[in-house]
C-alpha cells in the first residue's frame, strides 16, 4: 500500500485530513486507554518501574491521539502547536521515570518478574496491533509523526519490558527493571526532540494568522 503521506502532493505533507487516519486513530485511542489501565495496575502490583513507565507509554499515546485527532483540519500552525505541546508532555513523562527509577535505586522493591513478563507480552500484543493499524501513516506533518512515534516508542518498550521480566527472574535483582525504565525515559527524551524540532519548525514557516 503506497505511503499516505504522498497523497499530500511533492511540496506539502499528510495532514492526517482522512477517514481512514481518523478510523485508525480511534482504534489505537481504544487500545491504549485499556492498556494504561491494565499496565498501571500490574506495575504497582508487581513493584516494577518499567511497567509504570510502560503504562505512561500508553497514557501518552492515549493523550496523543486524542489530540491529534481533535486539530486534524487545523491550520499548520495550530497542528504544529499541540505536536508542540505533545513534544513538551513526554519529556516531562520521561523526567517523571527517570525520577522514579532514581528513588527505586535506593527504595527498592524487588519487582514481580511473572507479572512483569506477562503484563509485557500483553502490550506488546496490543502495541504491535497499534503499529500495524498505524504503518501507513508514520509520515507526515508533526501532528502526524507524533502519534506514529509514540505507538513505536510503545512497542520497543514492551520488548524491553519483556526481557527485564525474564532477566530479573533469572538473577532475582531488580537492576533489569530499573535499567528498562532508564531505557524508556531516554526513548520519550528523543522522540520528544524530533517532535519539538519538527513542531518549531513548522510553526516558523506556517503563515501567520494575519496573512
Amino acid at each position: 500500500m503506497p505511503n499516505v503521506g504522498a497523497d499530500c502532493g511533492d511540496h506539502c505533507e499528510f495532514d492526517g485530513a482522512s477517514s481512514a487516519f481518523k478510523r485508525a486513530l480511534w482504534a489505537v485511542i481504544a487500545i491504549n486507554g485499556v492498556m494504561f489501565v491494565v499496565e498501571m495496575t500490574a506495575g504497582q502490583l508487581g513493584h516494577s518501574v518499567a511497567l509504570q513507565a510502560d503504562a505512561l507509554d500508553f497514557f501518552g499515546d492515549t493523550f496523543t491521539y486524542a489530540l491529534s485527532l481533535f486539530v486534524i483540519g487545523m491550520s499548520v500552525r495550530r497542528r504544529a502547536s499541540a505536536a508542540l505541546f505533545k513534544g513538551v508532555t513526554l519529556l516531562g513523562m520521561g523526567a517523571f521515570i527517570l525520577g522514579t527509577a532514581t528513588y527505586r535505586v535506593f527504595y527498592a522493591a524487588e519487582p514481580e518478574p511473572f507479572i512483569m513478563s506477562g503484563v509485557g507480552l500483553l502490550a506488546l500484543a496490543a502495541n504491535v496491533a497499534s503499529v500495524l493499524i498505524l504503518l501507513n501513516f508514520r509520515n507526515g506533518d508533526s501532528n502526524v509523526r507524533s502519534v506514529w512515534l509514540c505507538s513505536r516508542n510503545d512497542a520497543v518498550g514492551n520488548v524491553a519490558v519483556v526481557a527485564a521480566g525474564g532477566l530479573v527472574a533469572v538473577t532475582g535483582s531488580h537492576w533489569p527493571d530499573l535499567a528498562v525504565a532508564m531505557i524508556m525515559a531516554g526513548l520519550f527524551t528523543w522522540s520528544a526532540v524530533q517532535i519539538l524540532r519538527q513542531s518549531l519548525r513548522e510553526i516558523r514557516q506556517a503563515p501567520s494568522p494575519a496573512e
